[in-house]
């Protein structure tokens, strides 16, 4: 199967503001692809010149097999854009919103077709009412509903869920997921980590003007050294032996009353290396836990900026 979307040196500046600085990265038919960077860092500039409402100045790149250059008839034709911002009409109702837009893209049954929307997106109660009375999640989900008519191949999500409380995000992670499993490829930009770690098959990581690192979550969270484990021991003696018998071996990141911080946690054969050596000390820890890389680590690591969840 070839792939959805191929970029190559993808290049865009804005007067003296380089944006794109040869963007590069393949997104499988079929799969969740995640762009994730800071604000500004070109995310929404890649999906407008994907989607051809923006030109390129450089590179290369194909939606659907057709260059988004010479053939954007072709690539519209292949793909649906969920904005930022929900671009529904607020005069008409739910179901008008959708049979309109089904009427525009010529679908055979555009009332069937809404019908089937409505109950999918969890809004056939509301069918009926008036947009303008929707909650914030429900213009969502009308949003997305209305780019899935026609069954276009490939849908750009550009923030979907930004905004949204915690159970319209869910709600929508799980409208996502049935897309992907129906095998429609998702493009998803996301200032959310937690997100991306969620969703996606794939993660790249958008930094100056390129992109920094790709992989699945678990790949990119092996580019963060080590994860760390805090044993809790019952006085500051049974610590103080701990940190002479581990350190013979491993980083001792901090003491801390009587707990021990120590690098080496990367998996479970480590982590098992850590208790024998302190079994072989003859010292029995009270607690323990395990921190592991998370996609905000790496974020870190690969951008030098603390991601901000808003």
């Amino acid at each position: 199967m070839k792939p959805a979307i191929v970029v190559k040196g993808l290049t865009k500046g804005f007067k003296k503001n380089q944006v794109l600085k040869g963007v590069d990265f393949t997104v499988d038919s079929g799969e969740i692809f995640a762009l994730l960077g800071s604000n500004g860092a070109g995310k929404t500039t890649t999906i407008n010149i994907l989607t051809t409402l923006m030109e390129k100045d450089g590179g290369q790149a194909t939606v659907g097999g057709f260059d988004v250059a010479k053939q954007p008839e072709k690539v519209r034709q292949s793909i649906s854009l969920t904005g930022q911002f929900a671009a529904v009409d607020d005069v008409l109702t739910a179901r008008e919103n959708l049979v309109l837009i089904g009427d525009l893209r010529h679908v055979k049954d555009s009332a069937q077709t809404a019908a089937d929307l409505l109950k999918k997106f969890n809004l056939a109660d509301a069918a009926d009412r008036r947009v303008a009375t929707f909650s914030g999640g429900m213009r969502r989900r009308l949003d997305i509903a209305m780019s899935l008519i026609g069954n276009p191949p490939i849908i750009f999500l550009d923030e979907p869920t930004t905004g949204l409380d915690p159970e319209a995000r869910i709600n929508m992670w799980d409208a996502i997921r049935t897309l992907a499993q129906g095998g429609t490829t998702i493009f998803l930009t996301t200032q959310y980590l937690d997100e991306a770690d969620e969703l996606a098959d794939t993660i790249a990581v958008l930094h100056e003007g390129k992109i920094a690192a790709s992989g699945t979550a678990t790949e990119l969270k092996r580019l963060v050294p080590g994860g760390l484990i805090k044993f809790s021991f019952q006085n500051v003696e049974q610590l103080e032996a701990a940190a002479v018998a581990l350190g013979k071996k491993y980083e001792i990141i901090e003491k801390k009353n009587v707990t021990l911080t120590v690098a080496g946690g990367d998996n479970a054969g480590q982590v098992a290396e850590l208790f024998i050596q302190l079994r072989n000390a003859k010292i029995e820890p009270t607690d323990f836990s395990q921190q592991v890389p998370t996609l905000d680590d790496v974020f870190f690591e690969l951008t030098g900026n603390k991601k901000e969840e808003k």
